[in-house]
């Protein structure tokens, strides 16, 4: 009789619960692991290169101690006239944020990252949303962030929840990528690393 090859461990590399739900839509069995490292910007640095650059530095992080585990990494930087917009972490800065993108367009650059230590593999890949924002007047900022509290979120924005409110239109061609983790890329990166979502949905 053939022997059936395993799938390996997966782990996702992060605590985000929103990310943690969008993985849980692929019906594979996962661990969660919070990666330890600084996420600051590096100088000169793209918003987009900075999204990558975490995202595989998360999975590296968690990869480093589990070696035969296939690993996810995922990170998300808005940005709007080239600057990086951040979490806001405050009702004052989220809503600083907000009045900044009103009726603006603003690219939110996901990030996915797949690493296996041994055998040593790290894929990744961007995935850009152009979010346009309605003309929000401060009134209406300020029901949304009561309402909302947005604050563990880039830009702010909640799309999968009442920011979508705020919006006029999205543009983008894998549509879980703004809330956090593009499923369309993360099948794809998984793939490579040995993992078949449908493959593995039926051993």
């Amino acid at each position: 009789m053939r022997a059936m090859l395993r799938t390996p461990p997966l782990i996702l590399a992060s605590t985000s619960r929103y990310r943690q739900e969008l993985l849980a839509r692929l019906r594979l069995p996962f661990d969660v692991k919070a990666p330890q490292i600084d996420e600051a910007a590096l100088a000169g640095e793209t918003p987009a290169a900075t999204a990558e650059r975490l995202a595989l530095a998360k999975a590296h992080a968690v990869a480093a101690g589990h070696a035969a585990a296939v690993v996810i990494g995922s990170d998300q930087v808005a940005e709007l006239d080239g600057r990086a917009i951040g979490k806001p972490g405050t009702h004052e800065r989220a809503f600083e944020q907000l009045r900044a993108m009103s009726g603006r367009s603003v690219v939110f650059h996901t990030a996915v990252a797949v690493v296996r230590a041994e055998p040593a593999h790290a894929r990744a890949a961007v995935v850009p949303v152009t979010v346009e924002f309605r003309t929000l007047g401060d009134a209406e900022i300020e029901r949304y962030l009561r309402l909302e509290q947005p604050y563990d979120c880039a830009g702010s924005a909640k799309a999968e929840a009442l920011g979508i409110a705020l919006l006029r239109a999205l543009r983008c061609d894998d549509p879980t990528a703004l809330i956090g983790l593009p499923l369309i890329r993360t099948c794809e990166l998984l793939r490579e690393a040995g993992i078949d979502p449908l493959a593995a949905g039926s051993e």
